[in-house]
Parts: structure tokens; sequence; C-alpha cells
């Protein structure tokens, strides 16, 4: 354990209250927030990977080695499938019952997310995702914002009743693990 490793641990908590406190639309918070390291992170990491073996895209076991190799990794999905009952139209429904309707209509479907999503939730996720990103960046700790981890982790029963989720690993090194990667062909 380096001292490094221990300041990130500290930034995940920070990044977590950032998204906690992040504006959510009404007021009303839906947001699910998880902290993985170690063995946690290592079994997201490797689920990760073996996803990108089932699919065959190859960015996928990038994300899961770089996930292995960070110091934390902090999960923040949403409940988008509830509603907020204001019949908004942004979900492509004219009301929010029929969101409720085309969801019950989509269950058992095998997409890495399920919805149809309330779009104001899902800009709440956005926000917290944001807000934490943020958080990081001003800690000087590397992060790279990942669909994969999120989508990943909700697979294997984190963020338990989350429809949409986003990993962020971190990792503090001489050199950032997230970007200049080069993918396979």
């Amino acid at each position: 354990m380096t001292s490094e490793s221990d300041a990130v641990k500290t930034v995940a908590g920070l990044m977590a209250l950032a998204a906690r406190t992040a504006p959510k639309a009404c007021g009303l918070d839906s947001i699910k927030i998880e902290i993985l390291i170690g063995k946690e992170q290592k079994a997201l990491g490797d689920n990760i990977i073996a996803a990108a073996k089932e699919t065959g895209m190859d960015f996928l076991r990038i994300n899961g080695e770089q996930v292995k190799a960070s110091d934390a990794t902090v999960l923040i999905g949403v409940e988008g499938t509830k509603t907020l009952g204001i019949n908004c139209g942004g979900c492509g429904y004219a009301s929010c019952a029929e969101m409720i309707q085309a969801q019950k209509a989509g269950k058992g479907r095998d997409s890495a997310y399920t919805g149809p999503n309330c779009v104001l939730k899902i800009s709440d996720l956005g926000i917290a995702v944001g807000s934490a990103a943020k958080t990081a960046q001003i800690n000087n700790v590397d992060n790279r914002i990942m669909y994969t981890a999120g989508f990943v982790a909700m697979k294997a029963g984190h963020l338990k009743g989350c429809s949409v989720a986003y990993g962020i690993p971190l990792r503090a090194s001489g050199k950032s693990i997230y970007f200049d990667v080069q993918f396979g062909h």
C-alpha cells in the first residue's frame, strides 16, 4: 500500500460525497454509490474481461485490465425506471404511466441497461457522475468514466435497483493508465 493509493481511497470517499450532494430533479435522490477496492475491484475487472470474450468487443478487455490496475473504483447508478410523475415526455412516452407500461413490456430483454428510463433521473446520474469526476480531477487523481464498469457491476449484483450505472476507476501514477491505450483490431 502506497501513500498515493491511500490518498486515492480518500478521494473516492470525497467523490461519493460529491455524487450524493449533486443536485437532483425535484430534490428526490435515486442515486446509489459503491466504492470497490481489493478483491471486489479485481472481480469486477475479471467480469469486464469475461464480457469482452462473450461479446468480442476488445475495448471491454482493456477496460477490465484498467479496473484491475486501479487503486479504487467508484460505482454510481440510478433507479432510472422510477418516475417523478410529472409526465414531461422526455423518456419518449406521453406519460409516466406509459413509460412504466413500456418497461413491463420489455422485461427479460438482454441488454446492458433496462429501460425506458426517466430522462430526469438519467440527468441526475449525469450530474452525479460529473460531480464525482470533477472531484477526482481537482484532487489530481487519474480517472475515466466507464459505462462498461457500470453495466458489468450491475450484472454482478452491485447497485441493486439501478437501471443505469457508470464506474469511475481511479489511479495515482506517473502516467494515466486510462488514455493513450492501443486497442486491438
